[in-house]
C-alpha cells in the first residue's frame, strides 16, 4: 500500500509520542491499536526490527533493559554506555524467557467456533492485529464450565480436532467455554512454527508452574510464573457464524413475506 509505515517508522511514531521507556510488547500493542501496521504477530516484528536496527548501528533505538527500548533523543546528551542488542530469539521471548509455552488463550467460547468444516480456532494478539488459526496447535487445554474447570486435556494430534471430539462425547452439554495452552509460537505472516524438540529440567518446571498459575489464578502468586513466554491470544469470531445468522434472518423474513401474500 503507497504510504504505508515501515516497522521502524511506526515504531519511532509510537516511542515518539510516548517520550519514555516501553516495552516491546506495549510497543506491538500500540502499533496494532492504531493500524500503523498489520501483523499476525506484532511483537516479533517489533522486536526483530528494534534488534537489526541496534545491531547494524546508528540506530535512534535505546536498549534499556529486558525488553526495554527508548529513543536515543529522548536520553539526555552525555557519555553513557550502550547495552549491546540482544538476540532476536531472546528478544522475542523477552530476554531471556525459554518456557514451553509460545501461545495461550483463556476462556474463549464455544458457541464462537464452527465445528464442522474447515477446522478453524480464529485470535489475535491485539486489537488491530491480524487474524491466526490455532486449529493445528498442540498442547493442553481447559474445558470450563463458566467460570469453573471441569475438564483437562492434552492435544498432541491437533487442538481443534480434541475440542472438536468434545462437542459429541460425554463431556458435551457440560462445557461452554475452554482455555489452551499452545507449544506452537505465532510467525509473523500468521502461520504457526513447530515446537521445540527439547527442554531443560528446569523449563519444564517453570512451564508448570506458570500454567497452573495462569489457569488457576491463585490469589497469593502476584506473577505469572517465571519464563512464562507465551502470548495470550484474544478469541475472534468465525466470521462464518455471522453469515450463518444473516442467512436465517433473510430466510425468516422470506417466510414472513410468503405467509402475508397468500
Amino acid at each position: 500500500m503507497a504510504g504505508e509505515l515501515s516497522w521502524e517508522e511506526a515504531i519511532l511514531t509510537v516511542l515518539r509520542e510516548a517520550g519514555g521507556m516501553m516495552r516491546y510488547t506495549e510497543i506491538a500493542e500500540q502499533i496494532a491499536a492504531r493500524a500503523l501496521k498489520k501483523s499476525a504477530n506484532p511483537a516479533a516484528n517489533v522486536a526483530a526490527t528494534l534488534s537489526r536496527s541496534i545491531r547494524e548501528g546508528e540506530s535512534p533505538f535505546l536498549k534499556l533493559g529486558k525488553g526495554e527500548y527508548t529513543l536515543k533523543s529522548n536520553i539526555e546528551t552525555g557519555p553513557r554506555n550502550e547495552l549491546e542488542p540482544t538476540p532476536l530469539e531472546e528478544v522475542v521471548q523477552d530476554e531471556p524467557e525459554t518456557g514451553a509455552l509460545m501461545a495461550f488463550g483463556m476462556y474463549w467460547q464455544r458457541e464462537q467456533v464452527i465445528w464442522s468444516g474447515r477446522p478453524r480456532l480464529l485470535g489475535r494478539q491485539s486489537l488491530g492485529a491480524s487474524n491466526v488459526n490455532f486449529a493445528a496447535q498442540i498442547g493442553v487445554y481447559l474445558l470450563h464450565d463458566r467460570d469453573r474447570i471441569i475438564y483437562v486435556g492434552r492435544a498432541s494430534d491437533t487442538l481443534f480436532a480434541r475440542l472438536k471430539f468434545h462437542t459429541v462425547d460425554r463431556l458435551s452439554g457440560r462445557w461452554d467455554r475452554f482455555s489452551w495452552f499452545g507449544l506452537k509460537g505465532v510467525q509473523p505472516d500468521g502461520s504457526l512454527t513447530g515446537p521445540s524438540s527439547a527442554w531443560s529440567y528446569s523449563v519444564v518446571v517453570e512451564t508448570l508452574e506458570a500454567l497452573l498459575i495462569e489457569s488457576l489464578e491463585p490469589p497469593l502468586n502476584r506473577k505469572r510464573g517465571d519464563n512464562f513466554s507465551g502470548s495470550e491470544y484474544i478469541q475472534v469470531v468465525d466470521p462464518e457464524i455471522e453469515r450463518h445468522r444473516r442467512r436465517k434472518i433473510l430466510a425468516e423474513m422470506a417466510e414472513k413475506i410468503d405467509a402475508v401474500e397468500m
